[in-house]
């Protein structure tokens, strides 16, 4: 087992007891909730007469079901309009602090946490949504739970859990221009395979990955989950403490000082034991767009869609799956795949810097006739950010639509939705089978830049076409 790594040391920290089962009960630091995978939990609460035992360490917002075309309220869909109302109910109920839409810090969960300050180094922190993992990126260890495990941290702030395997994915050199931490990550799951992770904590390091700005890291991270992993992480450094330091919920003055000394002392020793190394070279990744119906099925941009004789026995069975449903044929190149709609958005990629990078494409740019594009900031103040930069102007300018927070078409839990058998250019996590709200609809997994390219020339297209 692995000896001396961060997530030994925090698991270490965080464990208050051995279970009669052989798992471990893990004290939560941080819980983060949402309006869809909360209500039942707060329902059973309410069944056994108990009360949240720590509201001061959850944290409230709404993000899945809000609509980002129009947010006044009641809204339209009369589900949405009654998942938010109930959430606002149980936050009142148990005095749990709520980031509401026109509070100026609602949005996407995993965009609002660090954002503010709440997600720091050394935390436990547990939200009922996978990508949970997101939080990683800033030393911490951040598991994505189901509804039942909601109300076991409402009702106790722990969790029972097994100890995880840790793997290092060392990361060599450095991207290259045009690449983003999104076709690293894209690279990775193809790699190593969308079910390689399953009992591990993926250990994200190296000098590619020290490079990364702390946004892009929270890309990776985000995206461990895809790879199988159950949780994903970046050792902290001075990017990490500079982007905490002066947040709304960061320690303050002389709290600041002495949080500092432990963050600094939170990271994987050099002689630490890891249970699997995978090294890669970060300098031959190229821009990746997902051609099939799992994140793993991925190409560079100039690669052609794989033959079936070139895949292992265990990914022939989804392949041939993939080939049917998203209709291209084996050999095929994915670049200039006609595209329909273009997404910019979601917790993996709907940050202040993933606008910027998209609306560095789109300068002096338009939008093909042929596409609906829409760009969804990751919250409020992504949004107004943005809106002091003038960026909200070059993505209205080019002919993108610009809406809302929310989570927006990543996961359609919304007004967002593909229709019928439309192509789906998108910057979001999963391009699983009517995972953007149609049955039919197709999506191909790329970076914000590569959407922007797609947008353009209502294709698939190299962003470094753009940009060079």
């Amino acid at each position: 087992m692995s000896q001396d790594t961060l997530f030994d040391k925090v698991w270490d920290l965080h464990k208050v007891s051995r279970l009669p089962g052989g798992s471990d009960q893990i004290f939560i630091g941080l819980h983060l909730i949402h309006e869809v995978t909360s209500p039942q939990a707060f329902g059973a609460l309410k069944d056994k007469n108990l009360k949240v035992k720590f509201p001061d360490r959850t944290v409230a917002t709404v993000d899945h079901i809000v609509p980002t075309d129009n947010q006044s309220r009641p809204f339209k869909d009369n589900l949405a309009e009654q998942m938010i109302e109930t959430l606002e109910k149980n936050c009142l109920e148990h005095k749990i602090r709520f980031f509401n839409i026109g509070s100026g810090n609602q949005g996407i969960v995993h965009v609002v946490a660090p954002e503010l300050g709440l997600t720091q180094p050394g935390m436990t922190i547990a939200c009922g949504d996978s990508h949970t993992s997101t939080h990683g990126a800033f030393g911490s260890i951040a598991f994505g739970i189901g509804t039942s495990q909601v109300r076991d941290v409402l009702a106790t702030q722990t969790l029972a859990m097994n100890k995880l395997k840790v793997r290092q994915i060392w990361c060599d050199n450095k991207l290259s221009k045009g690449v983003y931490a999104k076709d690293l990550v894209l690279h990775i799951i193809n790699k190593l395979g969308v079910k390689a992770g399953v009992g591990f904590a993926y250990e994200f390091a190296g000098p590619a990955i020290h490079e990364l700005s702390m946004e892009e890291r929270m890309t990776i991270c985000n995206m461990s989950i895809e790879g199988g992993a159950r949780c994903g992480y970046i050792n902290p450094d001075e990017k990490t403490f500079s982007y905490i330091k002066n947040k709304l919920c960061a320690p303050k003055t002389e709290h600041w000082d002495k949080a500092l000394i432990w963050w600094k002392s939170l990271k994987s020793d050099e002689n630490s034991i890891y249970d699997d190394v995978i090294k890669l070279d970060a300098s031959k990744v190229e821009p990746t767009v997902t051609w099939g119906i799992t994140p793993g099925q991925s190409i560079s941009i100039n690669q052609q869609i794989p033959h079936i004789n070139d895949l292992s026995p265990s990914d022939k069975l989804v392949a041939e799956e993939a080939y049917e449903y998203m209709g291209f044929k084996p050999g095929e190149s994915i670049k200039d795949t006609p595209v329909d709609v273009c997404f910019i958005g979601s917790c993996t990629n709907g940050r202040i810097s993933d606008l910027r990078v998209a609306a560095k494409v789109l300068r002096e740019q338009k939008v093909s006739k042929k596409v609906k594009a829409f760009v969804v900031p990751g919250s409020e103040k992504v949004a107004n950010e943005a809106k002091e930069e003038g960026l909200d102007q070059i993505f209205k300018n080019s002919g993108f639509q610009w809406r809302e927070p929310g989570c927006s078409m990543c996961l359609a839990m919304n007004s967002d939705k593909l229709i019928g058998n439309q192509v789906s250019a998108s910057s979001s996590n999963r391009n699983f089978k009517g995972r953007q709200g149609s049955p039919s609809g197709r999506t191909l997994l790329m970076s914000p830049a590569m959407v922007a390219a797609a947008a353009i020339n209502g294709k698939v297209s190299d962003v470094r076409e753009f940009i060079n």
